[in-house]
């Protein structure tokens, strides 16, 4: 374990070796900062390790929670549909963040749906487990209680940006929040993620027809320029114009 004893367990998945005890301490570093040694040792045995294809489901709407999970690695989609069969992007997730617990606490069923942009590594561990360690450590209660108050403030202003802005900027708004979750490129300006242009239309709350034509529109103002689904910001100073104007 970390800081007091390193245990030499790896974890495995499909019979290749995965991620050492230590290796996945590390990236949990904020859950397990505040444990102390017996709670460490019983949070250790509850790790489980899983792999996702891109695009491949993680969690479906209606199921019950069970665990809490870490994305280690890779990137991760939190979504629900909508009307008429249109999905809304609620959230993006990138390493190292934590989802699929707040259904848990709040007793109910999963409202939203998980699924993977691209091959993605979770640390799944059981929400007994967690709840256990929370009654234990009021250090660990804080802490999720500023996940999900974090979580909260970003879907009100996402809420607001989403319907009360107009597609232009909506869009304008959805390429900067790709921009601030998930970084650029080595050049410093492509995103460091490629989205369908239903995705990106998902997460924008616009139709797909809609979300092309105003990425057309943004690279022939010399916004943006366009490569697949490279999108490279050029103008970002008036990207975020157009997003706080609406």
């Amino acid at each position: 374990m970390l800081n007091n004893t390193i245990y030499k367990q790896s974890y495995t998945y499909m019979g290749k070796k995965e991620l050492s005890e230590a290796e996945i301490v590390g990236c949990i570093s904020e859950l397990w900062q505040p444990l102390n040694e017996e709670q460490r040792n019983l949070l250790s045995k509850q790790f489980t390790i899983q792999h996702y294809k891109k695009n491949e489901m993680i969690y479906f709407e209606g199921e019950t929670p069970s665990h809490l999970m870490a994305l280690l690695s890779g990137k991760v989609k939190i979504f629900r549909d909508g009307v008429g069969g249109r999905s809304q992007i609620i959230r993006v997730l990138k390493p190292v963040e934590y989802f699929a617990y707040r259904a848990y606490f709040g007793g109910g069923n999963f409202v939203t749906a998980a699924a993977a942009f691209e091959p993605s590594t979770i640390c799944t561990i059981p929400m007994d487990t967690i709840t256990q360690l929370v009654n234990e450590n009021n250090e660990l209660a804080m802490f999720f209680i500023k996940q999900l108050s974090k979580d909260l403030g970003i879907a009100d202003e996402r809420t607001v940006n989403l319907t009360q802005k107009h597609i232009r900027g909506r869009l304008a708004e959805s390429l900067i929040f790709l921009k601030d979750s998930y970084g650029l490129e080595e050049d410093e300006a492509t995103l460091s993620i490629y989205l369908s242009r239903e995705d990106l239309a998902n997460l924008s709350n616009m139709t797909t027809s809609n979300a092309i034509r105003t990425l057309s529109n943004f690279a022939s103002e010399k916004l943006i320029s366009i490569d697949g689904r490279k999108i490279k910001i050029l103008d970002e100073e008036r990207l975020k114009k157009i997003s706080k104007i609406g």
